[in-house]
């Protein structure tokens, strides 16, 4: 009998840290319609709008992948909406390498050419997709994942993703690992590799 109390208090608690974890890592909820902007500044249709998209529309082939972001740090009326966006652009070949959006899942429609794209589980399986024109892809909240262009000649691929937070973050896996001062030793350690690979890798990572 005691065992069972034991164990129904253990899966008692879980329960209570999962829903805590969930609370901590969502946006918060506001109490308001939204989030007005500094005192004096007046109110209207202009303050929900953003216009800061429109050079990624349209735009010329890039010459390297580039993300164009509408989020509260150049949206504020996003604040406390949960919600933001960006248009991603890749020239033939180009990639958004390996990433994280700590604070929201991301739901991609690719609207002009070809992506591979692909997501780790925290079982580290790999699931990957080839998409077109008109397809939806999600990348839930945390996981590892990417995108490349894998379409045949000069196309470029043009893909508008969508966010539950209205500040969903980026950690880049290439830089936030070989970007920063963790010790040669410690990385080829870690990747069970020599110190002269790990030293190529971060050059590259520079040039």
């Amino acid at each position: 009998m005691a065992l069972k109390q034991a164990l129904a208090f253990l899966l008692l608690f879980l329960a209570a840290c999962t829903l805590l974890y969930s609370a901590i890592a969502s946006d918060p909820d506001i109490l308001v319609d939204f989030i007005p902007p500094p005192e004096g500044t007046p109110v209207d249709g202009s303050y929900f709008a953003f216009s800061g998209l429109r050079s990624a529309v349209g735009a010329p082939p890039p010459a390297n992948f580039t993300v164009t972001k509408a989020s509260m740090g150049n949206f504020p009326a996003l604040n406390g909406q949960s919600v933001s966006m960006a248009v991603l652009s890749y020239p033939q070949g180009g990639v958004n390498p390996l990433h994280t959006h700590p604070r929201a899942a991301e739901l991609l429609l690719l609207v002009q050419g070809f992506l591979e794209v692909g997501v780790v589980d925290t079982a580290n399986n790999l699931y990957t997709r080839s998409l077109q024109r008109g397809d939806a892809f999600v990348f839930p909240k945390g996981l590892v994942h990417f995108q490349y262009n894998c379409g045949s000649g000069p196309a470029v691929a043009v893909a508008v993703s969508a966010f539950g937070s209205a500040n969903a973050g980026t950690v880049s896996v290439p830089l936030s690992t070989f970007g920063v001062d963790i010790d040669d030793s410690i990385l080829a350690a870690s990747f069970k590799t020599d110190v002269a690979t790990i030293q190529k890798l971060k050059a590259g990572l520079r040039g």
